[in-house]
């Protein structure tokens, strides 16, 4: 973080304002205090002065600028405090800013890391291992078990099961068998595979996704503070009226140090401090709020953006659920211990679905003759008689009602044969995360829309389950993006790098802190660190919140900068009650915002 040069000078300045506040409280020598405000304008207000100066090359007038003239203005009347507290914001304000853009491009660069660096491909003259960036369509590669998979394409020999979440956010490794399409990056299970390439590793599905996160990234309008969105007007009518204040009564020969302190007097009144502090302690303060609950906020104008949310969208595996499966139903067909046996034989499995029928019943007992076939299942021998734990499609020669009952109900279907009979079907499903209903259900009003790469059956029954009843599954990372466009300031929660573009796309981008991908919690502007899914609809409210009060206080300043402008220009403002004016604005706008400091304001 210490790395950017805009954070250096942020502290550098902050620490120069701190020690000078302290001297200046302690009754120290006012040319020490002095020289550290000043030491602090330098070095928190160089950047932006000098930004400001390149905008007037192009004929613009920013904020910055403004920012800047204001506390030499308030310096040249003696107010060097207020001048000060300006530019400690603007620079802090850059220093995050900066942080922000940094991680996340150095997690677009990372994500490519996901995929193999080499790949060993499969020739007539052999194998040879080369870098996965030169394979081409039609290349064949060697996947062994347990490598990542080198790049896009189709299976042309073997079998094994791919763990592919990163693209489809499956929650269960996918069986792959001939002609089964695979992705660069995913991790491939127990069996070896002969995958043949259908795109260059540039055109690879986790290729497209960095592309998209980086063009949603550079593309999605920053949506400005309110200051900020008229800061055109407000500085150039500023600017003009200060010097017209000063020039044309010198020009009717007024006297020069009450014309000059005149000016002056309007530029402390109308400089946006109370506009500022308005905007800002409000909005800091719910973010500090949201973080002791365990929301990190990424920004100002991300709480700006979740204020104006009107839609929200869920991912489903490892957000709405915990993305481990679980056993749900046992169809026994025989008079056996169905999920005893199967427990046992799969007692050695290291399969994500093995370890879920284990944990189902750990006291299973011991199996021997284990035996396991890539993609289809294992047996063993339980109590002296052969136990098959496996697909259906492997196992079973024609379609069975009670398979088709179980996974017509959302469930994945595994199937337990004993002694070449069938005993009976086990019903599995990703477990639902704690609170997922209610938080659904208090974001009622925004139309919760469940976006997921799961396949539709899985899908509905989680909805159902959460009370969701817009449903798109079978999605891919490119399809959530242009569902996300079609919605409205939707905020997006997700946690893998499949949902990371839709989280960049998004109005606002929430991100689960424990379960999600590096790549999603620098691309999201909201991180949720304990996984805990009802804070998304508290910090919602938090964010509706702050914009109240953030409009209450503009109304307030506004109203003080009008009257005591107005006083300045149409009469004779005394300085001291310009400033007390002044200050008063500031110290009741700031005092309204720290309100939300408070506990009562978060609705959690």
């Amino acid at each position: 973080m210490f790395s950017l040069p805009e954070v250096r000078w942020a502290v550098l300045s902050t620490s120069l304002f701190g020690f000078g506040l302290l001297t200046q409280v302690a009754g120290g020598p006012s040319w020490l205090w002095w020289s550290l405000y000043l030491c602090c304008y330098a070095a928190g207000g160089w950047e932006p002065a000098l930004s400001g100066l390149k905008a007037l090359r192009e004929k613009t007038l920013d904020v910055d600028l403004l920012m800047v003239l204001a506390a030499i203005g308030a310096a040249a009347i003696g107010q060097v405090f207020d001048g000060g507290l300006l530019i400690v914001i603007f620079a802090t304000s850059g220093a995050l800013e900066a942080v922000a853009t940094k991680r996340t491009e150095d997690s677009v660069r990372g994500l490519l890391d996901l995929a193999p660096q080499t790949a060993t491909r499969v020739t007539a003259d052999g194998e040879q291992v080369v870098d996965a960036a030169q394979l081409q369509a039609g290349d064949v590669i060697l996947v062994r078990p347990g490598e990542r998979i080198g790049g896009d394409g189709a299976v042309i020999d073997g079998a094994s099961e791919v763990d592919q979440a990163t693209i489809t956010g499956e929650p269960l490794p996918a069986p792959k068998h001939l002609g089964d399409e695979v992705f660069a990056g995913t991790l491939n299970g127990t069996g070896a595979l002969r995958v043949r390439i259908t795109r260059p590793a540039k055109d690879t599905v986790i290729a497209r996704i960095v592309a998209m996160v980086e063009q949603a990234s550079a593309t999605k309008a920053r949506t400005q503070l309110f200051i900020e969105k008229v800061e055109q007007r407000y500085s150039v009518g500023m600017v003009a009226v200060t010097l017209a204040l000063f020039l044309v009564p010198l020009a009717f020969g007024a006297a020069f140090e009450p014309t000059l302190l005149r000016a002056m007097t309007f530029m402390i009144v109308a400089s946006p401090c109370a506009v500022v502090l308005a905007t800002m302690p409000p909005l800091l303060s719910a973010i500090a709020n949201a973080g002791r609950h365990g929301v990190l906020v990424k920004s100002a104008v991300v709480l700006e953006r979740l204020g104006t949310a009107t839609r929200v969208a869920f991912d489903k595996t490892g957000t709405l659920t915990l993305g481990t499966p679980e056993v749900a139903v046992v169809k026994p067909l025989l008079e056996v211990d169905v999920l005893r046996l199967a427990a046992a034989a799969e007692s050695q499995s290291e399969h994500p679905v093995g370890r879920a029928i284990v944990t189902a019943c750990p006291d299973a007992g011991p199996a021997s003759e284990f035996t396991s076939v890539p993609g289809k299942g294992v047996s063993a021998v339980v109590d002296g008689r052969l136990v098959e734990v496996g697909s259906p499609a492997h196992l079973l020669d024609r379609a069975d009602p009670v398979v088709e009952s179980v996974e017509s109900s959302g469930y994945t279907a595994v199937v337990v044969k004993v002694d070449g009979v069938l005993a009976g079907v086990i019903g599995l499903t990703d477990q639902l995360r704690p609170g997922a209903a209610d938080a659904v259900q208090r974001l009622a009003e925004m139309e919760p829309v469940l976006l997921t790469g799961d396949n539709p059956r899985a899908a509905a029954k989680i909805a159902a389950d959460v009370g969701i009843t817009n449903v798109q599954a079978g999605l891919l990372p490119q399809d959530k993006v242009a569902a996300v466009q079609q919605m409205p300031r939707a905020v997006v929660v997700g946690d893998g790098v499949n949902d990371a573009p839709a989280l960049a796309t998004a109005h606002v981008g929430i991100a689960m802190g424990r379960t999600g991908s590096d790549l999603a919690l620098d691309t999201a502007d909201v991180v949720i660190t304990r996984d805990d899914l009802s804070t998304v609809p508290a910090v919602i409210a938090l964010a509706r919140r702050a914009r109240r009060v953030v409009i209450a206080n503009l109304v307030i300043a506004g109203t003080f900068i009008c009257v005591l402008a107005g006083w300045d220009l149409f009469g004779t403002l005394p300085l001291p009650l310009g400033v007390a004016g002044h200050e008063g604005s500031t110290i009741i706008v700031g005092l309204n915002g720290l309100r939300l400091l408070r506990r009562s304001a978060w609705d959690g």
